[in-house]
């Protein structure tokens, strides 16, 4: 199992740096790393950040892109062009980064493009303008993986790219083989859909990139610690990405701001390897023979099984 944690629930503690943060990586067990572009990056040339991640034995998962400041208004999307084109010329610069520290994924979360007031955007010209980019993207990177991140508000009351069918209408439109999506567990929470759901359709499809796991109660960004309050919608997710065969990263989108850092991550790791165990003990054949009952009573029984430890 590949896992990775959030740099920034490290860097908020006094005295870390990223260097810092990344030595409690290779402490935790962590063989992967997923960095912000360009918040993390500052300071750190392609080959000096290879050279950091290779004395901490770990591996670049990919870059996520961050957009501050400037993109408040919409980034790929913005009705500005000379906005839009940093924004774009941005995705382009990350998927360089990405490659020559040795990365595969470039995770673009759109949070400024949406809106909050009726009639404030055009919203086929800001689809189709959105479409344009993300092709002009893959064909720049053709070698990576371009992962679409959605999320369904915060920082806009209405996200552009805000759940699962909207996700697929992209990837049909932009029609490119290295597009597809990462699923973020809280903000698929957020829009009322099931994390299983999602990660059936687009697993299926070859077609998922990448996995924020976290948790939460479904109205806001929790990014609560693995499991914790919707255990039984996390299992159904990891079933269905073994069943899948999903071999990418694992990354905790968590955010202990109380907890230490360390010991909220160690919670994480120890409840996912619980989890897989469950499912294993149990077997993908026993569980897919349940759900085909289509029976409301025999998955009651299957998730008491889980909650006794799968005996």
């Amino acid at each position: 199992m590949k896992l990775a944690t959030r740099i920034n629930s490290f860097l908020r503690i006094e005295g870390y740096d990223l260097e810092k943060t990344l030595s409690d990586f290779k402490n935790l067990g962590l063989g992967y790393v997923d960095l912000n572009y360009p918040e993390h990056i500052v300071g750190y040339e392609a080959d000096s950040m290879k050279a950091l991640l290779e004395k901490y034995d770990l591996q670049l998962n990919g870059v996520a892109l961050r957009f501050r400041n400037e993109f408040i208004n919409g980034e790929l999307g913005n009705s500005d062009s000379t906005v839009a084109d940093k924004a774009l010329q941005l995705c382009k610069d990350a998927a360089d980064y990405c490659r020559a520290v040795g990365g595969k994924v470039v995770t673009i979360w759109l949070g400024y493009d949406g809106f909050d007031y009726s009639f404030q955007i055009n919203y086929k010209k800001v689809w189709d303008q959105i479409i344009k980019a993300y092709q002009e993207i893959a064909d720049y990177a053709p070698d990576l993986k371009i992962s679409i991140e959605y999320k369904p508000f915060q920082p806009r009351a209405y996200a552009f790219v805000e759940g699962m069918g909207v996700t697929g209408m992209i990837l049909h439109d932009v029609n490119r083989e290295n597009i597809g999506v990462t699923l973020d567990y809280c903000h698929m929470l957020m829009k009322h859909e099931n994390p299983a759901f999602a990660a059936d359709i687009f697993g299926s499809q070859n077609k998922l990139y990448g996995i924020h796991l976290n948790d939460g109660y479904g109205l806001n960004d929790d990014g609560l610690m693995v499991g914790t309050s919707t255990p039984f919608k996390t299992l159904e997710m990891l079933y269905y990405l073994k069943k899948h065969d999903y071999d990418g990263v694992i990354y905790f989108d968590t955010f202990p701001i109380i907890e230490g850092a360390v010991e909220e991550c160690e919670r994480n790791i120890e409840m996912i390897h619980y989890m897989d165990k469950l499912i294993d003990r149990l077997g993908l054949n026993y569980i897919q023979s349940i759900i085909d009952k289509n029976d409301a009573v025999a998955a009651s029984q299957l998730m008491f099984d889980f909650f006794k430890g799968g005996e």
